[in-house]
């Protein structure tokens, strides 16, 4: 069955993602250890479930997150820091743009409620291409590999898995679509997922004129 829709992921295939950058500015700013930091604040149990849908508000979660960082925070500090810590993959963005011209396009990034209200603070590039198909996980009260949460992203707007093509970086995130019967590319670099794309014909070729 040829692809009609597609589903991306953000960090690390649209956008560079630099964690650690995030890690030092937060260290700088209450005087713990980035290790520390990361250990408590992102990968303890309380990410794990904002991702999937608890806390169910960006307030919510912005309180959740000052209380595991033991340190005051703002919504634009926090959108701040989010924002300087990701860079935009503009030949990435380009191929989403030719998909687009031909096939339904959405994203659907693993994050709790403050980013889906932020995203297009964070990530403003991604607004003209996505509009109101720009998703976080914690939206479907689940999160990737889950392979429900793509049967839900697919079933919202009117796809069946099997013409659907989601891309990640993550692998465990690639097994889990493939579970729910979708096509799934495990994003490397942009020269090879030009080349696939070209292999798929998600995107038309130029031709020169004479």
């Amino acid at each position: 069955m040829p692809i009609r829709f597609v589903i991306f992921d953000m960090d690390n295939v649209l956008y560079d993602y630099d964690h650690p950058y995030r890690l030092n500015v937060l260290a700088d700013m209450t005087g713990k250890p980035a290790e520390e930091i990361d250990h408590i604040v992102f990968k303890g149990p309380e990410e794990y479930a904002a991702e999937a849908g608890t806390p169910h508000t960006a307030a919510e979660y912005l309180s959740q997150y000052q209380r595991l960082l033991g340190h005051p925070i703002s919504r634009e500090t926090w959108v701040k820091i989010r924002r300087d810590m990701m860079t935009e993959w503009p030949d990435m963005l380009s191929h989403v743009e030719a998909i687009k011209q031909n096939h339904e396009v959405a994203l659907l990034t693993n994050n709790g409620m403050m980013l889906k209200d932020a995203l297009y603070e964070v990530a403003p590039a991604l607004e003209p291409i996505f509009g109101d198909r720009g998703h976080a996980s914690a939206e479907f009260g689940t999160r990737k590999p889950d392979p429900n949460i793509y049967l839900t992203v697919c079933e919202k707007y009117g796809f069946q898995p099997e013409e659907s093509l989601f891309v990640d970086d993550r692998l465990d995130n690639v097994e889990g679509a493939r579970e729910a019967g979708l096509t799934a590319y495990q994003f490397t670099t942009e020269p090879a997922f030009a080349s696939y794309i070209r292999t798929l014909g998600l995107i038309n070729e130029q031709v020169p004129a004479n």
